[in-house]
């Protein structure tokens, strides 16, 4: 039985987190994707996020299965995005979602981006935004999934990205 939590993460956990993000780079360059192969993200990018306290770690009992890093209004490329947000106000935006190799196929990306969407709640914040690469098939499949718009392209170190936006329903 899975044993699942969703935390800030440490920085003493920053080791098990790069060997996660690692193999994401490895994987991501195996299905001929260009996300991530510019020496982005790297420790310091993690480490930076944690002590921002943006980064955040699912787990499963002690074992970190994924890795994400979260922000509230922060990410100034959105503002620039060709095509159309859904919403323009408050909005949580999450960034570098990898998830262990042990771990892949157990839907655990889905169940942290809903982890993501409670933090939201939780923030009285309904809209979650975030991009993936044009080529991250993958992560395309899981915004859809877990209805997810597409709202247009943003860019980042000169890539083009596929811009999403989901509102969040208020609990009544």
């Amino acid at each position: 039985m899975t044993d699942y939590h969703f935390r800030k993460a440490t920085i003493s956990e920053i080791p098990q987190i790069w060997d996660i993000l690692q193999l994401a780079i490895v994987r991501r360059k195996e299905e001929g994707s260009e996300q991530w192969q510019d020496g982005y993200p790297n420790p310091e990018v993690v480490q930076k996020d944690i002590e921002k306290e943006a980064g955040f770690v699912l787990t499963d009992g002690e074992t970190i299965v994924g890795y994400c890093a979260i922000l509230i209004n922060d990410e100034p490329e959105y503002a620039k995005i060709e095509g159309k947000w859904l919403t323009n106000d408050d909005f949580v935006v999450f960034h570098r979602v990898a998830i262990s190799e042990k771990y892949l196929g157990k839907g655990c990306a889905q169940k942290m981006i809903g982890c993501i969407e409670d933090f939201a709640i939780n923030n009285n914040i309904y809209s979650v935004k975030a991009d993936t690469n044009f080529d991250n098939i993958a992560m395309m499949k899981v915004f859809e999934k877990l209805g997810y718009t597409f709202c247009g392209h943003v860019y980042f170190r000169g890539g083009q990205r596929k811009a999403y936006e989901k509102v969040l329903q208020k609990s009544a």
